[in-house]
């Protein structure tokens, strides 16, 4: 199915915010414990460097969204950090492999040298082989650097890649 991948606008909040909340409710990928609401989710996903979602040219649905944003300001702030999130009923159908992909042809865009992930999830198998398929370096290894919704801790595993 061809998807495009585009800009968030306001008249999107409703799709882009059941894709990110369905992460956050999972919890077991993303950092935040809080859902977001109509008001906070447009604040945060205008806030972004950029954000993009991925739509089925087809029908319209949105099937996921990423937010590209500095991992740190002043000397540090030519490194990029990017968070994806892809609806349940589009995974495994290579949705995050192009929202990855136009991340970093974005990052490169707004002048980022290097795209790095800070805490990707030792258990998010899918994640990991996609970012080794698309030339990520792994870090090393943060043991229970994560606590998972149900309070276990897992490894967390920092990736970069130079754009």
């Amino acid at each position: 199915m061809p998807f495009q991948v585009i800009p968030y606008t306001p008249k999107l909040i409703e799709a882009s915010l059941a894709i990110w909340n369905e992460v956050v409710r999972d919890g077991i990928a993303f950092p935040q414990e809080d859902e977001l609401t109509a008001e906070s989710g447009d604040a945060f996903f205008s806030m972004q460097t950029y954000t993009g979602l991925a739509r089925n040219e087809e029908t319209g649905e949105i099937a996921g969204l990423y937010i590209l944003h500095p991992n740190n300001v002043g000397r540090c702030g030519h490194i990029c950090n990017a968070s994806y999130a892809v609806a349940s009923n589009w995974r495994g159908h290579h949705v995050g492999e192009m929202l990855v992909l136009d991340s970093i042809s974005r990052a490169k865009e707004f002048g980022f040298r290097i795209l790095q992930f800070n805490a990707v999830v030792r258990t998010n198998e899918g994640a990991l082989a996609l970012y080794r398929k698309l030339g990520f370096v792994q870090l090393g290894v943060i043991p229970d650097g994560f606590r998972k919704k149900d309070g276990t801790f897992e490894d967390i595993i920092p990736h970069y890649r130079i754009l």
